[in-house]
Formats: C-alpha cells, sequence, structure tokens
C-alpha cells in the first residue's frame, strides 16, 4: 500500500499552541534521559519550567545544560532524589512548591526494568523494582497531592506505565506487578481527589526506544532473534514527540475533563497480539477468494 507522504512527517511535530504552558511548573522523575527527558524537551518548548529528578547527579546536569537552549523566559533544574527514598522525595517536593508556589503537575516516569525467568529472581531484585516503580509513584504522588490539598491549589498526576499492565507479562514479571499498581493507583486517586482539583491519569506506551533501558531489555542476544520493528503493526517504533504531545496535553489545561484514564500509544501493537483471530493478518490477499468459497459450502 502506498500512503501520501503527508501523515509520515506530522508524528514527529509538536502539536501544542506555542507558550500555551507559560508560568506552569511541573516536576518529572527520570527526566534526565529517555522518554523523561523528551517529555521535559518538549515542555520547555512550550514556555514551562521544569524540575527533573533522578539519582545521577551527572547525568542531570548535562541534561539541564543542553536543554538550557530551549528556555527563553523559562527555566529547567534539578534536584538527585532516589525514589526508593520517602526522605528524598519529600525534599524534592517541598523545594519545588518553595520555589514556584504552585507546581501544575508531577509526572511519575522513573522506572527500573529488566529481562530475566521468573524462577531466576531473588527477593531482593523483586523488591528493588517495587520500590522503584510502585512504592516510588506512591509516595511521590502522596506528597504532591498533600501539597495541592493543603494549598487548595489545582494538580495533575501523569503516571507512565506499560500496555502489560493490564495484560501482565512473563519476564518482566516485578515490573508487571508493579506497573498494575500504578494503574490501579491511578484510577483510584483520580475517583478520591477529583473534589480537590488533581487529576490523575497514565500513558501506557508501547515500544519507545531509549538509551540504556531498551539496551537492557533487548540485549544482543535477544534483539539479534527478534525484529522487534517489523512485528509492529505500524512497522516502525514510536517516536519520543509523539509521547511528548500527548504528555503535554495531558498535564495542560486542555485535557481538564479527563480524569482516570489510561491512554495507550503503542500504534496498536498489544491489541494486535489480544484478538484471537488476528494472526489472519498474515493470510496472503489472494487466499481469501478460496476461503470465502470454502466458508459457503460449510453453509
Amino acid at each position: 500500500l502506498k500512503f501520501n507522504n503527508w501523515d509520515a512527517n506530522m508524528y514527529n511535530k509538536g502539536m501544542l499552541k506555542d507558550n500555551c504552558l507559560t508560568g506552569k511548573n511541573f516536576i518529572i522523575t527520570g527526566g534526565g534521559s529517555g522518554l523523561g527527558k523528551s517529555m521535559s524537551s518538549y515542555l520547555l518548548e512550550l514556555g514551562a519550567n521544569v524540575i527533573i529528578a533522578s539519582r545521577n547527579e551527572d547525568k542531570l546536569s548535562k541534561t539541564v545544560n543542553e536543554l538550557t537552549s530551549l528556555c527563553k523566559n523559562n527555566e529547567i533544574s534539578y534536584s538527585v532524589c532516589d525514589v526508593k527514598k520517602s526522605e528524598d522525595i519529600n525534599i524534592v517536593i517541598e523545594d519545588a512548591f518553595k520555589k514556584y508556589k504552585n507546581i501544575d503537575g508531577l509526572v511519575n516516569n522513573a522506572a527500573g526494568n529488566f529481562i530475566s525467568p521468573t524462577e531466576r529472581l531473588s527477593p531482593n531484585a523483586f523488591a528493588a523494582i517495587i520500590d522503584i516503580v510502585l512504592k516510588g509513584t506512591c509516595n511521590f504522588s502522596l506528597l504532591y497531592g498533600k501539597q495541592c490539598i493543603s494549598r487548595k491549589q489545582k494538580g495533575k498526576i501523569l503516571n507512565i506505565i506499560a500496555t502489560y499492565s493490564y495484560t501482565g507479562s512473563g519476564y518482566v514479571v516485578p515490573s508487571a506487578a508493579a506497573k498494575g499498581g500504578v494503574l490501579s493507583l491511578t484510577r483510584s486517586l483520580a475517583a478520591e481527589w477529583a473534589k480537590y482539583r488533581i487529576y490523575s491519569n497514565a500513558i501506557a506506551p508501547g515500544p519507545f526506544p531509549t538509551k540504556g533501558a531498551w539496551d537492557r531489555l533487548f540485549p544482543k542476544p535477544i534483539s539479534m532473534f527478534f525484529d522487534m520493528e517489523k512485528r509492529l503493526p505500524l512497522k516502525r517504533y514510536g517516536n519520543h514527540q509523539e509521547l511528548a504531545n500527548l504528555s503535554a496535553f495531558l498535564l495542560s489545561d486542555f485535557s481538564d475533563y479527563i480524569n482516570g484514564e489510561v491512554i495507550t500509544i503503542d500504534g496498536g501493537e498489544w491489541i494486535s497480539k489480544a484478538g484471537q483471530f488476528n494472526m489472519l493478518n498474515k493470510v496472503p490477499e489472494k487466499l481469501w477468494s478460496l476461503i470465502s468459497k470454502a466458508t459457503r459450502k460449510k453453509k
């Protein structure tokens, strides 16, 4: 099939109005690299102030230096934080509110993951992922929400989960369990905190290659056997700008009637594997006439 070029060149462009987030302030965990960095970059382009947080100060510093070029009357700064430690989280939240008086949104993006047969896991390996993904998200959301409630300020919580939060998945059991918990947290907080004008939503990304995380999930021995890109319905990976567009929209005032939702952005990957008869897309077009005749005979 041939398609016009216009639609193939739009997904890597920003979608929101220029300066539409001017005066807004956001915290992004895991903002020093990967998808967190891409989301931070677009929020800066739209005029927001951004605080990025992670354990790696060197990576944070380099990202701040790199992204400062996108700033006009806004700024990017960082806080060193281990999301497994509630005392670190509390410092980030308190310092952020002291600095800006109002924090308009929190993106819980920090994560940890690796592939392994479950029987090879130790209790410590399981706990490490739960502590980062589930407990870290819970604690950041709790401490952020308390500040918003006490100050009577509107707030937005955006969690980054995964499509296997719905389905589960072998070989990433700690991550699936943790992100399944974050999915439930997202909807629970939306139900309870809507009365405070605190919104809680999530994004479930499909394959968006990032350096580091991607290498851990698809190291060379495995990547030699599987071509991930070719097995996707659209035959391409997600572009970071696509996810940045969605996250910026959900953090903006344009999405103020969306609460408790999870938006999947995976080009149809998980749903294409879920349907019992979806494998029929491998049937050659020419065979369908024969199949049609055969099914008519059975009537």
